[in-house]
């Protein structure tokens, strides 16, 4: 699920949206109740409707040729305030890691989002040119079952940008 604020290249109302809305007018967000309609997964009459978001962990490892340490912090820790959806990032020279919630239909949506983050915010957020070298997505219940178990990796915390 991509997120896009009115009057950004992304966003699909105004002029040519086809939604029949000025160009610069906003619209208005409205809200469903679950109540009967949604039981949750296993319940009687139905599961999980299939366009409801759900919350995924990500995390996105990236590496190449070393950068100052210095512009690999800064560029981080914009990257953080440009998309404050972002846990923790963890960084080197050479490689970084980037641990977040993203909420997406499902995991092809979570994953597709997180290929495109480091590329589409290279330039805005003055990130290394480095490559994605790994990516794993898992459910929040996966997730919470690795903490649970033991071997899943820390809670974010503290939040923020940190060395390794």
């Amino acid at each position: 699920m991509r997120r896009v604020r009115p009057g950004t290249a992304g966003h699909r109302g105004g002029a040519g949206g086809g939604l029949g809305r000025a160009a610069g007018e906003e619209r208005a967000l409205t809200s469903v109740a679950a109540g009967d309609r949604y039981k949750g997964e296993g319940a009687t009459g139905g599961g999980r409707p299939e366009d409801t978001p759900r919350l995924w962990h990500v995390t996105l490892s990236v590496s190449g040729e070393a950068a100052p340490l210095g512009e690999v912090r800064r560029a981080l820790e914009q990257l953080a305030h440009d998309h404050p959806f972002l846990l923790t990032s963890r960084y080197a020279t050479d490689h970084a890691e980037i641990r977040y919630w993203e909420e997406a239909r499902d995991l092809h949506d979570a994953a597709a989002v997180a290929l495109r983050l480091w590329g589409e915010h290279r330039q805005t957020a003055g990130l290394p040119p480095w490559e994605i070298v790994g990516l794993e997505v898992i459910d929040r219940a996966t997730y919470h079952q690795r903490i649970a178990e033991g071997y899943g990796p820390p809670p974010a915390s503290p939040v923020g940008v940190h060395p390794f």
